[in-house]
């Protein structure tokens, strides 16, 4: 938060997929990934870095130190860190227990299959449940507040009546999980770090995230 209430400009950098960078994310993967230490030798998988190799354990951690980094450069609060911790299954790996935290409105979605999941923020705490939509009305449909493609756009166009949400980051599928939304699409590249900890989140909440095969998302 230092970084993001600096009243001068931050720096920013590109990756090599043209994503920005700032000094944010590398400043909240170090504070992560030595916390995530003192717990013990689980391999770390992150956005900016990996210590130890997961294809030798049954878990790992799985971060995305600053996910919603175009909004942390707006600076409109609509970013989260993203921490799941990931379970083997064969060649398959499924996110058990996720959190997913939002700095600004300091709120904290966690849970998953270990865990059922709870929001806890200023306001109070409590177990939270998707809630399933009413019979003629209206979805409550989550979008992104900094892009939208001809995709998410038919995909709208057949659900009928529906209210649109702008959200960003993580925060998209943890409305959902509250029970504020009822359904989020993605239809742009996805990474692993991305999705993890919210699916977790959503599992906990009795929600389900699928492919576009319908079937459960395994990373």
């Amino acid at each position: 938060m230092e970084v993001y209430e600096r009243a001068e400009d931050f720096e920013i950098t590109h990756k090599d997929d043209d994503s920005p960078l700032t000094e944010a994310d590398l400043a909240a993967h170090n504070v992560i990934v030595a916390g995530l230490q003192t717990i013990d030798s689980t391999p770390i998988v992150s956005e900016e870095g990996r210590v130890g190799d997961p294809r030798y354990s049954d878990k790992c951690w799985l971060v995305d130190p600053l996910d919603g980094t175009k909004e942390f450069i707006k600076r409109n609060g609509m970013f989260t860190v993203n921490i799941a911790l990931m379970r083997r299954h064969g060649e398959r790996w499924n996110p058990v227990f996720g959190v997913v935290h939002a700095p600004v409105s300091d709120t904290t979605w966690f849970g998953g299959a270990i865990h059922a999941s709870e929001r806890r923020g200023p306001e109070g705490a409590g177990q939270m449940l998707v809630k399933p939509t009413e019979g003629g009305g209206s979805v409550r449909l989550v979008a992104s507040g900094s892009h939208r493609g001809e995709k998410d756009e038919s995909f709208a166009s057949t659900l009928g009546d529906y209210e649109l949400v702008r959200m960003g980051s993580s925060l998209k599928a943890c409305i959902v999980a509250e029970g504020s939304a009822d359904l989020y699409p993605r239809f742009g590249p996805t990474s692993c770090w991305d999705i993890a900890a919210a699916h977790a989140v959503v599992s906990g909440a009795g929600g389900i995230v699928v492919g576009p095969d319908g079937k459960t998302l395994d990373y």
